[in-house]
């Protein structure tokens, strides 16, 4: 996949970051920016409680998104990849290094745990959630180097969608003005 820095034409845009980059934010900022429909995958994986989705039922709704024509997604699960990257027409590739994207990780972690403030079908981020067996932190480390390896796979590829590689947080904000209202 070719490393672009042109996103202009792209109706079909992943997001795709490690645990803590910052996916869901920049959906939501290139959504308003490009008028396109965004899905915020977590609401689509977990229920109330924190009950994960079954995985047939995701791979339904990520699919049924991934055939629409405009479309912004914050992220992709191994799972169902296969339906979203041939569709896409962008990637941004959020790879930052590991101490920004884990210590953004733990400031709304624990800012989530404080406020108690509702994050996906009216879950709320616990004080289990820094240190116990399904931690997100712990899911931070486990995941790591996959989805960097990932990241960087895709920039070096020959086929597929261009990837649009941002580096820093600033990468990000200087390529919010070539994104525009389709």
């Amino acid at each position: 996949m070719p490393v672009t820095t042109d996103p202009s034409a792209a109706c079909r845009i992943l997001i795709y970051g490690v645990t803590g980059s910052g996916k869901s934010t920049a959906a939501k900022r290139i959504a308003a920016r490009t008028g396109l429909p965004v899905t915020l995958v977590d609401e689509l994986t977990w229920m109330p409680g924190w009950v994960p989705v079954a995985e047939d039922q995701q791979r339904y709704l990520i699919a049924e998104i991934a055939s629409k024509d405009r479309w912004v997604l914050d992220t992709a699960y191994g799972a169902w990849l296969d339906l979203v990257v041939p569709r896409a027409q962008l990637i941004i590739a959020l790879n930052y290094p590991r101490w920004f994207s884990l210590q953004r990780l733990l400031r709304r972690t624990l800012l989530r745990a404080i406020d108690q403030q509702t994050i996906c079908n009216g879950n709320t981020q616990s004080w289990r959630g820094l240190y116990g067996k399904h931690s997100i932190v712990r899911w931070h480390f486990k995941s790591f180097a996959r989805k960097r390896d990932r990241i960087r796979a895709w920039a070096d590829a020959v086929e597929g969608p261009p990837v649009l590689f941002i580096r820093r947080p600033r990468d990000l904000e200087s390529c919010l003005p070539l994104f525009v209202e389709r």
